[in-house]
């Protein structure tokens, strides 16, 4: 379908692709992965011909039709679904319009005017049957059920829906021009885990090619075929989904520091001969060969085992008391929309707690009630007795920064006992150094601004660490540094999410928010899959049975009827 090869990208500030080759097969699902400014977004604008490459050349098979869903869709907030999702028929709409033109100039014409007219009428509407507008409708109507809207909801606002929901919108709008290649840029932003887990199913179910830009790496795990990975401007392919992806990138670097290393013994050992007997009567020009015999040599470059990435453990904390959080009979709500109803739950020293539910359930409220932030209107929500010490990172404490200040100053004004280098040193952890400390807050992107977030939490030792969406903004490698440090941490983690990989390495207790309750399950991520695809098999034939005994009892309420009409036409 499409392949890249030895394609470069130079922009004004530097080069960011050197030479990438890789290709989209038919069948192929395709991940692209690796850290932000890494070059994947440049590479999908160029595919879809948004961008020209600098060197290199992109091969397109004729007539392919290529999808670009991009970070930032934009939909037209004041058209109804239907009115929206016809926005897809470019071409049908400009027939449209052309007709229209048409019809209102046919009102005045006469003569060769007009005849000119309706051989244009004519044409145009032979085009309009062509590109199928006059099923355009029907194809609407039978994607409709597949993204979850009914025909009285294709009739709303699109501004009367949820992001998860326009994201939906924007899937069908592209999914209605049936494209052969779908590339999608960070699908999963901002949607909440019940709406990726649809989009999951939609995807799988299409026939498109793929290729997908993403940092959540259970959504690459459950699509892909084959992982690309893009680092020092060029590209890596790999077989496989993502956790396969991570097993073979380990064996290959493994394997290439074994063949640098021997390199680098072989290049040391025939160095010291040459400048051990480089000034030799009798093995100089031994040594000179061996010397050209090195110049020669194909250099293998030491594997990149440390790209640039955050480098931190959270500090010792002092150990907490057995209770850290009690909630007992929790009611709050914003005014009409009630978020918890006599809600209780129990947190424990050493607790490693994922809360879970759709956007708009208290996700947030939740933690802001445990830190404080916010009082219930009743029951109860306390923080233990016993040498409790809390820190919390805010969803969006990334922009609740001082946009004034340096990120050094940011840093340096919470701890004034400290010295500029300790600071300095915090500040290289998360990948500030060199000048980059001076940069003001405000010129930072979303994913600079949230390492500056984290590395206040870092300041004071906490034994329980509140974390509202932490690895927002952040790419993969920052995101496995986090869990990494987690996994370490000894203390009790309140966590709120939508990152169901960081949730299936971190949480060892679930707490499910729904109907206002808060439903506690002792296990970890799939343990909690387990039981809920369980309960929906339950709740599933306990229907079943229902509609069984309902229709049961309607044919015995008829026979019953039946029996009564005889008797009575026998008498």
């Amino acid at each position: 379908m499409i392949r890249l090869d030895r394609v470069s990208k130079i922009f004004p500030q530097g080069e960011i692709l050197k030479s990438v080759t890789w290709e989209l097969k038919a069948g192929d699902r395709v991940g692209l992965v690796g850290a932000n400014g890494a070059g994947k977004t440049t590479l999908f604008r160029m595919i879809a011909g948004e961008m020209e490459p600098t060197s290199g050349e992109i091969i397109r098979q004729s007539g392919t039709q290529i999808a670009y869903l991009t970070q930032e869709f934009e939909l037209r907030q004041d058209y109804t679904v239907r009115e929206e999702l016809s926005r897809a028929f470019v071409e049908c709409n400009e027939i449209t319009e052309a007709l229209h033109d048409v019809h209102l100039k046919m009102q005045t014409a006469t003569g060769d005017e007009l005849n000119r007219l309706i051989h244009r009428l004519d044409h145009l509407n032979h085009e309009f049957e062509l590109h199928g507008g006059y099923v355009l409708d029907k194809k609407i109507d039978r994607l409709l059920p597949d993204i979850g809207f009914n025909l009285e909801a294709a009739e709303r606002k699109v501004s009367e829906f949820s992001g998860g929901w326009q994201m939906r919108i924007g899937i069908a709008k592209i999914m209605l021009r049936e494209p052969d290649v779908l590339l999608l840029d960070e699908p999963t932003n901002h949607l909440d885990i019940e709406t990726v887990e649809w989009l999951e199913t939609y995807l799988k179910k299409q026939t498109a090619d793929l290729a997908i830009i993403s940092h959540d790496r259970r959504f690459l795990d459950e699509l892909c075929t084959q992982i690309v990975e893009v680092a020092r401007g060029v590209a890596t392919s790999y077989l496989g989904n993502y956790s396969a992806y991570i097993e073979a990138r380990e064996l290959n670097r493994e394997a290439q520091m074994a063949a640098f290393e021997r390199q680098q013994n072989e290049i040391e050992r025939q160095e010291t001969f040459i400048n051990r007997f480089r000034a030799s009567a009798t093995r100089s020009t031994q040594a000179k060969s061996r010397e050209k015999q090195l110049d020669k040599i194909e250099r293998i470059e030491e594997p990149e085992n440390d790209l640039r990435t955050l480098q931190f453990e959270f500090p010792p904390c002092p150990r907490s008391g057995r209770d850290v959080v009690e909630i007992k009979k929790l009611t709050h709500a914003y005014g009409d929309n009630i978020l918890f109803m006599d809600a209780s739950l129990f947190i424990e020293r050493g607790d490693k707690i994922a809360f879970l539910g759709p956007n708009g359930s208290g996700k947030s409220t939740l933690l802001r009630l445990i830190t404080g932030q916010e009082k219930p209107i009743d029951g109860l929500v306390k923080l233990g007795d016993h040498n409790i010490s809390m820190a919390y990172f805010e969803q969006n404490q990334a922009e609740a920064l001082d946009l004034t200040k340096s990120i050094l100053d940011t840093i340096a004004d919470a701890v004034p006992d400290w010295k500029t280098e300790r600071v300095r040193a915090l500040l290289g952890r998360f990948l500030f150094s060199g000048d980059d400390a001076f940069k003001k807050v405000s010129t930072l992107s979303g994913g600079e601004k949230a390492r500056v977030a984290l590395a206040k939490m870092f300041l004071f030792a906490a034994n329980v660490l509140v974390l509202d969406e932490p690895t927002n903004h952040l790419d993969i490698p920052a995101k496995e540094t986090i869990e990494s440090a987690l996994q370490q941490y000894d203390g009790t983690v309140l966590l709120v999410s939508h990152d169901r990989y960081l949730i299936s390495r971190i949480a060892n207790k679930i707490v499910e928010i729904k109907d206002g309750k808060l439903e506690l399950y002792h296990g970890n991520y799939d343990y909690y899959q387990q039981r809920k695809a369980a309960e929906h098999e339950a709740a599933l034939l306990a229907k079943q049975e229902s509609e069984r005994l309902a229709k049961l009892a309607e044919k015995r309420a008829k026979d019953k009827l039946k029996q009564q009409a005889k008797k009575s036409a026998t008498r």
